[in-house]
C-alpha cells in the first residue's frame, strides 16, 4: 500500500461539481424521502472476524496529524486535535470513525464544519458535500483524550509514575484518538505533544523540532514509514533521552527514567549487537531509528511500539528475572520491528505471523547466546499444544476475546504454539529453504500488509512444493500434528504443563 507524505490540496471544483449534482438531483431525493439522509448512525467495521466494528469501509487514510497538550497531570484529559488525511475509495455521504471514551468537541472535512454523532465506538461524520470516490479528504476533529479508564474497559493510555506512556494494541487506539483502527490501513504520522516545561515528550520515529514558550514545550515527531494505529507511541515524564549509534550509524534513542538511568544504561548498550544479530537472520533494519521506552508502570507486559518498544522499568531493575532472559524479550521486541511492524498483519487472525516470529528470535537468541536449547522449548511446547488449541483455539484461528479484554488474543497459541508451527515448518522443509522463507517475507513485504495465506503461498514457492496441506493441520487443526522428525514428542498431562516462558501477555 503506497502512502503519500503530501497534504491533500482544497478541492473547490469537486465541491462546486456535487452541488450542481446535488441541485440537479433535488426533486428526486425529495421524491424518495431522502431515507439515505435521515437514516441513523451505525457502527460499521472491515469484517475482522475478532474485532468485527474495528477499521472503517469506504477510504484510506494516507497521514495522522496528532496534537496533545498534556497538563502536567495523568488523571487529566489532555486536548487533542487529530488531523486525518485521507483518500475515498467509495462515494460517501458520511464516514466512520473509530473514536470512543474521548469528548467531541468539533469536526471539520476539509475546512468546512461537518455534523458528527457517536453510534457504539464510532464517531459518525457527515460533511456539507458527499465525498467522490478517489479524492484526496482532510478531517480534523478537536476532542479530548482521556487517560482514565473504567475497571473493564482497559484504554491505550498507560499512566506511569510521572506521566504517560501508550499501549493501543490490539484493539484500543481509538480510545486513545479517532482513527482508523485496523493494522490493514496504515498511515505517515506525525506527533506534536505539549507538556510543562520539566517533562519531556518522545514518540514514534524522528524528532522534527522543539519549541518552547510560556512555561511550556512542544516536541514534534514524525514516521517516514506507514504504521498501524496500534503500534503508536507517545511519553510524556520526567525522562532522559540517551542516544548512541547501531549498525550502519543507524540512530539509537532510548527513553528512560532519569532516576533510574545508571542503573538501566548497562541494558541499552545491548541493543546494538541484537539489531545486528537480528540483521544476519532477516536482513537489514527496517526503520528510520530504534529505542526501548522504559517506563515506570506495572503493566503485565512489554510491547513492539513501532521504533520505540514499551518495557517496564521492573525487567530490567528486578534481581529475579535472568540476564538471558531479559535479554531474550528484548529481542522479542526488537524482532517484531520486522515480523507484525514492518510486516503488518491482514486480519487480526493472522496475528500467529507477529508473535509466532518473535518468539521464534526470543528462543532463537537464547539458544545461540545462553545455550538454552530450542529443540527443549519446542518439545515443552509441543506437549502443551493441544491444550492451548482447546483453549484459545489454533494458531491461525484464535478464538475472539472477551469484550474489555486489552490482551483478550494474546494467549499462548500465537506465541509459542505458533513458534511451534515455524519450527515444524524448518523441519519439513530444511535449514536453508527456512532461512530463505524468513528473509522474503521480510523483503518482499516491507512496510505493507500481508496475510497467513501469503505465508503459505510464499513458503511453498521457496521450497519448491505445495505446503497447503501441511499449514492446514498446524494452522488450523484442533490437534497438534505428528512433528516431523521427531514422532516421539506427544502430548503432556496437564499436571505436568510447562510455565509459560514469556514474560510478557501481548505484543511481545
Amino acid at each position: 500500500m503506497l502512502h503519500t507524505p503530501h497534504p491533500p490540496t482544497p478541492r473547490p471544483r469537486a465541491r462546486s461539481r456535487r452541488r450542481l449534482r446535488a441541485a440537479a438531483l433535488l426533486a428526486s431525493a425529495v421524491s424518495v424521502g431522502l431515507v439515505a439522509a435521515s437514516a441513523p448512525p451505525t457502527p460499521l467495521g472491515v469484517g475482522d472476524s475478532l474485532f468485527p466494528q474495528l477499521g472503517n469501509p469506504g477510504y484510506d487514510v494516507t497521514a495522522y496529524d496528532l496534537s496533545f497538550t498534556y497538563s502536567g497531570s495523568n488523571s487529566a484529559p489532555l486536548k487533542a486535535v487529530t488531523t486525518i488525511d485521507a483518500r475515498t475509495t467509495a462515494d460517501l455521504d458520511r464516514l466512520n470513525l473509530d473514536f470512543a471514551h474521548g469528548k467531541v468537541d468539533s469536526v471539520e472535512v476539509d475546512g468546512e464544519p461537518a455534523a458528527f454523532a457517536t453510534a457504539g465506538e464510532d464517531l459518525v461524520v457527515t460533511p456539507e458535500d458527499e465525498l467522490d470516490e478517489g479524492e484526496r479528504t482532510r478531517i480534523t476533529v478537536r476532542h479530548s483524550s482521556d487517560p482514565v479508564y473504567p475497571e473493564d474497559r482497559q484504554g491505550g493510555w498507560v499512566r506511569t509514575t510521572d506521566g504517560l506512556a501508550m499501549a493501543n494494541q490490539a484493539d484500543v487506539a481509538h480510545l486513545v484518538f479517532p482513527c482508523n483502527d485496523h493494522p490493514s490501513d496504515k498511515a505517515l504520522f506525525t506527533f506534536r505533544v505539549t507538556a510543562p516545561d520539566g517533562l519531556t515528550a518522545v514518540a514514534n520515529g524522528l524528532p522534527m523540532g522543539v519549541d518552547r514558550t510560556g512555561g511550556s514545550t512542544t516536541w514534534t515527531y514524525r514516521s517516514p514509514h506507514p504504521m498501524a494505529t496500534e503500534l503508536a507511541q507517545v511519553s510524556i515524564g520526567r525522562s532522559t533521552v540517551l542516544h548512541r549509534a547501531g549498525p550502519h550509524g543507524l540512530p539509537l534513542r532510548d527513553v528512560v527514567p532519569t532516576k533510574h538511568r545508571a542503573a538501566l544504561e548497562p541494558w541499552l548498550e545491548k541493543t546494538p549487537g541484537q539489531i545486528a544479530w537480528m540483521e544476519e537472520k532477516v536482513g537489514r533494519y527496517p526503520f528510520e531509528t530504534y529505542g526501548l521506552l522504559m517506563a515506570d508502570a506495572t503493566t503485565g507486559f512489554e510491547l513492539e511500539t513501532q521504533t520505540l518498544s514499551l518495557f517496564e522499568r521492573e525487567l530490567f531493575t528486578e534481581p529475579a528475572y535472568p540476564e538471558w532472559y531479559v535479554e531474550s524479550i528484548m529481542v522479542h521486541e526488537l524482532a517484531h520491528q520486522w515480523f507484525g511492524n514492518s510486516v503488518s498483519p491482514g486480519t487480526w487472525s493472522d496475528l500467529w505471523l507477529n508473535e509466532g516470529h518473535a518468539t521464534w528470535y526470543e528462543a532463537l537468541y537464547a539458544e545461540e547466546t545462553a545455550d538454552k536449547t530450542m529443540a527443549a522449548r519446542m518439545k515443552a511446547a509441543y506437549g502443551a499444544s493441544d491444550r492451548w488449541r482447546t483453549a484459545g483455539g489454533p494458531p491461525a484461528a484464535p478464538k475472539p476475546p472477551k469484550n474489555g479484554s486489552k490482551t483478550g488474543i494474546f494467549r499462548s497459541n500465537v506465541y509459542d504454539g505458533a513458534a511451534l508451527v515455524l519450527y515444524a515448518l524448518r523441519q519439513e522443509i530444511g535449514h536453508a529453504a527456512f532461512d530463505r522463507v524468513e528473509r522474503a517475507w521480510v523483503a518482499r513485504n516491507q512496510h505493507g500488509t500481508a496475510s497467513t495465506a501469503d505465508f503459505v503461498r510464499l513458503a511453498s514457492e521457496i521450497s519448491g512444493r505445495d505446503l497447503g496441506g501441511f499449514f492446514q493441520a498446524w494452522l488450523y487443526g484442533e490437534k497438534t500434528p505428528p512433528m516431523p522428525g521427531h514422532p516421539d514428542w506427544k502430548q503432556t498431562p496437564a499436571a505436568k504443563s510447562p510455565a509459560k516462558a514469556s514474560h510478557t501477555a501481548h505484543g511481545e
